[in-house]
């Protein structure tokens, strides 16, 4: 009786970060059992995030996509310049976005609860290399099923099917996102 309890609890802790829990294989976020960062493994464990689309910061009227990014390893930040751990985190980022990119890695921000010029002063400010969408309301993050969307700063890292490959609900440094986002980036191409 006592081990068919410990298999129980231990399932139900395992699905509590579900990310492929949706009937359509779509990522459905369950929770993080307290824990900051998430990582989702094996590869066919996750979920697969639709697109996050919305109006560009820096040049209104132009639509950004995920999308966009089709075979790239895509890292979302959700962000707003009035947020201290989002100033904190911003050096870090770019140095990861840099060091990635001959590897096919592409950042996306997502600017919530803000005003346009505030945030588009925070990113010439401190030279941010990656586009954001603007989205004060955070409409966008809807396709992020059960996903804590006040959890800001949080970054989003996709595989190259953009599937969800793992989550930080804390700001980053360039010594724990790196490795992650080189990991990801070294696993083989989706078959097409």
């Amino acid at each position: 009786m006592r081990a068919l309890l410990l298999a129980l609890a231990s399932l139900l802790l395992v699905a509590g970060c579900s990310s492929s829990g949706a009937p359509d294989g779509a990522f459905t976020f369950g929770g993080t059992g307290g824990r900051t960062t998430v990582t989702y493994d094996p590869p066919t464990s996750r979920g697969v995030l639709p697109a996050v689309t919305g109006e560009s910061l820096l040049e209104p009227g132009r639509t950004l996509s995920s999308d966009a990014y089709r075979g790239q390893v895509v890292v979302l930040n959700v962000w707003g310049s009035w947020c201290g751990p989002c100033r904190a985190e911003a050096d870090a980022l770019d140095q990861v976005a840099v060091a990635s990119a001959p590897r096919g890695v592409q950042f996306l921000g997502v600017d919530v609860r803000d005003q346009r010029d505030a945030a588009a002063d925070f990113v010439r400010d401190r030279g941010v290399v990656y586009p954001s969408i603007y989205d004060p309301p955070g409409r966008s993050l809807l396709v992020l099923r059960g996903y804590p969307r006040n959890a800001v700063p949080s970054t989003i890292v996709l595989d190259r099917s953009h599937r969800v490959a793992a989550v930080f609900l804390t700001a980053v440094l360039a010594s724990d996102l790196q490795p992650v986002v080189d990991r990801i980036a070294a696993e083989p191409a989706p078959a097409t």
